[in-house]
């Protein structure tokens, strides 16, 4: 029994989108450390916003601002972060409703341990230190300091009776007040940091939670000044205090400077491919420099490379044969875009190949010829260089060229 080959492979390419007024204001306010949802036509806030209604399909463009603290409504240990993701270490897959969202939000919690995780808990975004208008922008989410906002089950649904705390997690009295952290988790961004949309005085829902959580203002005074860029004015009492799930989000006209367009996505799809016992047998076969191919029992054609089965008769196909080296070139083109990570010169001709013995042509390319005086019927062998597993190129034997009829079933 052959060994079966396997190999790791990767697909990957750039996947570039355009953004429309709704994603474009999402992706530009994460930017500016603000986070926007959409009303629905009957109430409901979705974050991340869409732009239809997912459930009327109605076009929504109401904008509102969320608050940056939120709740767990479930979540799952990751115990191995893979290339890519939010975190490179071990992390929870979160759900996160945002105060003032009814939807939740996908996204990574930086904690020590599954033990540290919980529904209900509450948790505030982590801002990445450099934004660029993405969702990365959120570097994760990390744990509120306890006592921050409503009782965290209670926000979560999923207890009663619990004490409430003062609107504003006033019971913390003079801890310090709560300040964003760079995507490392180390070190604090100072309020209205780079391109912080309420930097300059710091009345967006991100600054006021900071500052209402620290302060104690907000419990007794119930406003909130909302009178950075895009936001509107509007005083949502006690009960609609940044910071807590009973935060009412602002309305906001999503616009900002310099708003982000379109994204690229990187992405990429990495796998184990294992040709199966038959394509492994011809591949080894190739190492030895021979070619084999395989006769199938019921018409008697023989095919390289093999499938393991006939294609015209359905059978599978056991009996191996060795054809070529030297074949013919059965039809071909001229190849004029350099393709990335191949180091060939263009223009080259890439050919369908008879082997002597083969019902199938394979593909390869043809070198050691100026690319203009390939034709079909033109005879080739294969160049094999030191150390391959297969053949660099076919090249012209200097046979004279062979009869058409002789190749015309294969082309």
């Amino acid at each position: 029994m052959p060994e079966v080959l396997t190999a790791p492979l990767a697909v990957e390419f750039p996947f570039t989108r355009s953004l429309g007024p709704v994603q474009s204001a999402f992706l530009t306010g994460l930017r500016e450390r603000t986070v926007l949802g959409v009303r629905a036509r009957d109430g409901r806030v979705v974050v991340p916003p869409v732009e239809y209604d997912p459930v009327t399909a109605d076009e929504l463009r109401d904008l509102v601002e969320v608050a940056p603290t939120g709740t767990v409504t479930t979540w799952a240990w990751n115990p191995s972060p893979r290339r890519g993701q939010p975190l490179a270490t071990p992390f929870a897959w979160v759900l996160v409703r945002l105060d003032g969202a009814d939807t939740a939000l996908l996204h990574a919690l930086d904690a020590p341990g599954p033990d540290a995780v919980r529904t209900g808990m509450r948790v505030r975004i982590r801002w990445a230190a450099e934004r660029t208008g993405a969702i990365g922008d959120i570097a994760c989410f990390e744990p509120a300091r306890e006592g921050a906002g409503e009782p965290a089950e209670e926000a979560a649904g999923v207890g009663a009776g619990a004490p409430r705390v003062g609107a504003n997690g006033s019971r913390r009295g003079g801890e310090a007040p709560l300040r964003g952290h760079n995507a490392d988790g180390q070190g604090d961004i100072p309020a209205g940091g780079a391109g912080g949309a309420g930097g300059a005085g710091g009345t967006g829902a991100a600054e006021a939670a900071e500052a209402a959580e620290g302060t104690g203002a907000a419990e007794t005074t119930g406003t909130t000044s909302t009178t950075g860029p895009g936001r509107t004015t509007g005083s949502p009492g006690t009960a609609g205090c940044p910071g807590t799930a009973a935060y009412q989000p602002q309305a906001h006209s999503g616009q900002f400077g310099e708003p982000v367009t379109g994204i690229i996505a990187a992405a990429r799809l990495d796998y184990v491919y294992a040709p199966g016992r038959t394509q492994s047998r011809y591949i080894q076969g190739l190492a030895e420099r021979r070619t084999l191919g395989e006769r199938c029992p019921a018409c008697r054609k023989v095919y390289v490379p093999p499938r393991g089965a006939c294609p015209t008769c359905g059978v599978a196909t056991a009996e191996q044969v060795e054809v070529g080296p030297r074949g013919t070139v059965t039809t071909f083109c001229i190849v004029n875009i350099k393709a990335r990570n191949l180091d060939i010169e263009v223009p080259y001709v890439y050919a369908h190949i008879a082997l002597d013995g083969a019902d199938l042509a394979l593909h390869a390319r043809i070198g050691d010829i100026p690319y203009d005086q390939v034709r079909m019927g033109l005879r080739v062998e294969p160049v094999w260089a030191e150390g391959a597993r297969y053949p660099d190129h076919y090249r012209p034997t200097g046979e004279p060229d062979a009869d058409y009829d002789s190749y015309k079933e294969l082309i």
